[in-house]
Order: structure tokens, then C-alpha cells, then sequence
């Protein structure tokens, strides 16, 4: 502690000792320094506040129909990104600020500047911006700040829309490419029905549904085959004589158990496509009334064909030779028993036929359904995919007309205006600041000078920087003469730092004054 005790001491002397030289530089740099705050230009602050009103009645009532972007957050990133290198340029122009630009050295200076300069500032909460720019010229700044409100309003969220126009242009390609989807998987859907028609039902049966009701219509014709065979085997051993029975003749013949294949069929299908039209419609329909007349045209001709059919068999020869009525009768009635037989056993074969094909596509039923529910899975995700691309971009659509017809208002609270006096540079701050600045000069260039060529105060200090024994020292008496110089020099020293001190007092206050007066 005493060692540093004693270097503190004498470094302070030895800065005491040069302390002349530290007094001058200290008014040299309070001189230069005072200089310059002087000669920094009085700048001038022009602002506007603007307010972007993005609230509308229309949007909450619109809420889940349409796509609304958010109007806040882009206002916010407009006002960011408002300052550019492209926007900065056009407010130059408006501003006029190109006149004296000779070169682009000095554009780019200039940019750069008002880049670096202009700032605007934001409240989140109430959407109000404020715009400010300094400059030396009141009306430089003025035009300036006027220039950029321009701009912001005149942008009127471009990109925004720009960005909108890009969506719905990918919309629209997507929907072009789903709809090409679409077609494709429709002409697939097209092929594979057209290629397993057998299979397929009008009533939306499947496939073992149908087997089912033709098998149990198989198993019907064999029932009613069997039936006409006895009953025309019964009929030919009356007419053998085997069993004796009178029938009398009568005068209608009834039709109902006489079957003619081709009319049969027609009217099984007529009655068929009458029982679907009844599902779905009322028996005032046109169709249903058309297809019961039609089915009781086919009924009048299988009468006719059935009375002309026993015409030709009572005027055959063999039975006219017959004189006994019941023979005549009975032979009539084997024809007819006869053509039954045919007309089921041509039934009976035909659903025998149809039966046998299906119990063979049973096999490749399960191939054929996987590959239906393939296809049609495919064409549903499209078609699903599709009409959320059209819904989404009639949303944009509306979005986009909403956006266009209720807009973002912008509103100027404040105009463009310039302080009347100047805001910067502040020099009540900066002359104390050069005061200090002066002081650490000089206590700076005392201490320099102090280490550049030291001075030995104590017989240690020499005998530590000589490493030699010292004898002895000489102690010096100063007179009367030498203590009145000395204490002259410590006035002229005090007169000189209290002279600095007071110049900078009598500077401030005269600055004071002349800002009280002009204001």
C-alpha cells in the first residue's frame, strides 16, 4: 500500500510539474472544440402522422365465406419495408432534391443518407404512424417528409395484391390440372364400366344378389317346366283313351296357361322396367301410362296368337277327320301344353345359362371390385381436391372484390410540418461535454509529458532507477524572492483553469438567454 502510495505521489508531481503544458492544451482543445459545436448547422425536424384505418363492418359479416388476409400485419410490414433504395429514388424526384446532384457518387451519398435518416415509428395498437426527417433547410425536410407520405398512401398495399393476383393464378393452374385429372379418371371409370357391363345391375344389386334372384328364378322355370310336363302328359293319355273325361267347349278359352316365347319375353321385360318406374314415379306418370299400354297391346296380341294358334289346330287335317268334339279339344289343348313345354324349357335354359356364366364371374369378382374401388378412390380424392380448389378460389375471388371495394383508409392526422426552431444539434449537452473533453486533454498531455521525461522527487526513486549506492543529497532553501515567484505562478495557474471554467459558464448562459429569447 506505502509503494503505491508513493508512485501515485509521484506521479502527481511529476504531472504537477508539467502542468503549464496541460493548461495550454486544455484551451486549445476547449478553443476547437467549442469551434466546432458552433459550427455543426442547425437542423430542422419536419413530421406528419398518418392514420391507416383497416376496421370494416363488412369484413367480420364475411367472416368463414371468404379469404381475408391480414390487413394490420401487412400495413405493419409495408411501413418496415416503406424505406427501399427504389422508394427513396422516387421520393428524391418528388422532392426535388436531384437538382444539384451533379454526379452518382453524390446520389448514392444522398440515398444512403436519407435511407439512414428517415424514420418512421408506429403505436401497434392504434395503426398511427409517424414520419420524421432532419435537414439543415426547413423546406428540404418539408418536401421530404410530404414526398413519403405520398408514397405510403399512394402504394396502397401493392404487393398485397400482387401477392393475391399470384394465389389465385396458382388456383387457377391447379384447378386446370385437377380438372385434366378429373377427365382422366372419369374415361377410366368410363372403360371399366363399359368393359364389365355384364356385371353391372340398373337397380344397384350386386353381383351375388343377381345370382341369388336368378337362381331362385331358375329354380321357378323348372318348378313350372315340370308342372306343364305332367299336365301335358295328362293330357295325352286322355286323349289316348287312358283317362276318359268330358270337356266341354268353351265359348272364351282362357290365356293365362298358354306362354308364347316371344311375346312372353317382351312383356317379362315391359313389366320389369313398369315395377323401377313405380319406385320412382306415380301412376299418373306419361312413362308408366305408356308402358301399361304397351304391355296391353302385347297381352291383346298373345290372345290373338293364341286364338289363331287353336284356329289352325281345329282346321288341321288329322283333327278334322276327328268327328268327336273332346277329342278335337283335347288335341288342341296337348298343342298348347306342348308349346308351353317349349317356351319353359327354352326359359329354364336360358336362366340356366345365365346362372352358369355367373357362378364362372363369381371367380373374378373379387379382381373386379378391387379394381372399381381403386378407381373410383382415385376419382373421389381428385374430385374432393377439386371442388376445395374451386371453393377456395371463389373465396379468394370474394376476398379480392371485398379488399377492392372497402379498402385501407388512410387518413393524415397531422400534416407534413416543420419545429420552428432547431431540434439538433443539442449544444447545451455538447459545450459541457467539450469542457470535460478539454480537462481529460490536459490531465492527459501532463501525465504523457510526466512519463516521457520523468523527474526524481526522493533519493529511492534514483537510487531504484540507478541501481547505484547513493552518498547523500542536497537540500535546497529557497528565499523570500523564490516563495513570491512561486506563489505568482499558482495564481496565474488558478487564474488560468478558473478562466476556462468561467468562459464556459458565461458561454452557457449567454446560450441560455439567446434560446429563451427566440423562443
Amino acid at each position: 500500500m506505502d509503494e503505491l502510495l508513493r508512485q501515485a505521489t509521484t506521479i502527481l508531481l511529476g504531472m504537477w510539474k508539467r502542468r503549464w503544458l496541460g493548461i495550454v492544451v486544455a484551451w486549445v482543445v476547449a478553443v476547437a472544440s467549442v469551434a466546432a459545436v458552433l459550427a455543426i448547422p442547425d437542423k430542422y425536424e419536419a413530421s406528419a402522422r398518418i392514420f391507416v384505418d383497416t376496421q370494416s363492418i363488412l369484413r367480420p359479416l364475411m367472416s368463414g365465406l371468404v379469404t381475408q388476409p391480414n390487413i394490420d400485419q401487412q400495413v405493419m410490414m409495408l411501413s418496415r419495408t416503406l424505406i427501399t433504395r427504389p422508394n427513396v429514388e422516387k421520393l428524391i424526384r418528388m422532392a426535388d432534391l436531384d437538382l444539384k446532384i451533379e454526379g452518382k457518387a453524390e446520389r448514392d451519398a444522398l440515398i444512403e443518407h436519407l435511407m439512414s435518416s428517415l424514420k418512421i415509428a408506429n403505436t401497434t395498437r392504434d395503426n398511427i404512424y409517424t414520419i420524421n426527417y432532419r435537414d439543415t433547410q426547413p423546406e428540404h425536410a418539408k418536401r421530404v417528409v410530404q414526398s413519403l407520405v405520398s408514397i405510403f398512401v399512394e402504394s396502397n398495399l401493392g404487393d398485397a395484391r400482387k401477392d393475391s393476383e399470384s394465389a389465385r393464378k396458382f388456383l387457377d393452374e391447379q384447378i386446370s390440372a385437377y380438372e385434366k385429372r378429373l377427365e382422366e379418371a372419369e374415361a377410366r371409370l368410363k372403360e371399366f364400366k363399359l368393359r364389365n357391363l355384364a356385371m353391372q345391375s340398373s337397380e344397384g344389386k350386386d353381383h351375388f344378389s343377381r345370382m341369388t334372384e336368378t337362381g331362385a328364378v331358375l329354380e321357378q322355370s323348372k318348378l313350372a317346366l315340370r308342372e306343364a310336363e305332367q299336365s301335358r302328359d295328362a293330357l295325352k293319355r286322355q286323349m289316348l283313351g287312358d283317362e276318359p273325361s268330358l270337356l266341354p267347349v268353351p265359348a272364351q278359352e282362357p290365356i293365362a296357361g298358354v306362354s308364347i316365347p316371344e311375346i312372353d319375353g317382351r312383356l317379362d321385360t315391359m313389366q320389369r322396367n313398369l315395377d323401377a318406374m313405380l319406385q320412382r314415379f306415380t301412376e299418373k306418370h306419361p312413362d308408366v301410362i305408356s308402358t301399361r299400354r304397351l304391355i296391353k297391346d302385347l297381352e291383346e296380341q298373345k290372345r290373338e296368337a293364341i286364338i289363331a294358334r287353336r284356329q289352325a289346330a281345329v282346321n288341321s287335317p288329322s283333327r278334322t277327320m276327328s268327328i268327336n268334339p273332346v277329342q278335337q279339344q283335347l288335341a288342341v289343348s296337348v298343342s298348347e301344353a306342348e308349346a308351353t313345354v317349349a317356351a319353359l324349357q327354352t326359359r329354364v335354359a336360358e336362366y340356366q345359362q345365365r346362372y352358369d356364366a355367373m357362378q364362372e364371374a363369381v371367380k373374378l369378382m373379387p379382381q373386379i371390385e378391387a379394381e372399381f374401388a381403386q378407381l373410383n378412390r382415385d376419382y373421389e380424392i381428385n374430385k374432393k381436391n377439386y371442388e376445395q380448389l374451386v371453393q377456395r378460389r371463389e373465396s379468394a375471388n370474394m376476398g379480392s372484390e371485398i379488399n377492392s371495394t372497402v379498402g385501407v383508409d388512410f387518413r393524415l392526422i397531422d400534416p407534413p410540418r416543420v419545429s420552428p426552431k432547431p431540434v439538433a444539434p443539442n449544444r447545451t449537452l455538447f459545450l459541457p461535454l467539450t469542457l470535460l473533453l478539454a480537462l481529460a486533454a490536459g490531465i492527459g498531455v501532463t501525465f504523457a509529458a510526466s512519463q516521457i521525461r520523468p523527474v526524481f522527487f526522493d533519493s529511492r526513486s534514483l537510487r531504484e532507477a540507478c541501481a547505484l549506492p547513493l552518498l547523500g543529497t542536497v537540500s535546497l532553501l529557497t528565499d523570500e524572492a523564490s516563495k513570491r515567484r512561486v506563489r505568482r505562478d499558482l495564481i496565474r495557474f488558478a487564474a488560468a483553469c478558473v478562466s476556462l471554467v468561467g468562459a464556459y459558464g458565461a458561454g452557457l448562459l449567454a446560450l441560455f438567454l439567446f434560446s429563451v429569447r427566440t423562443a
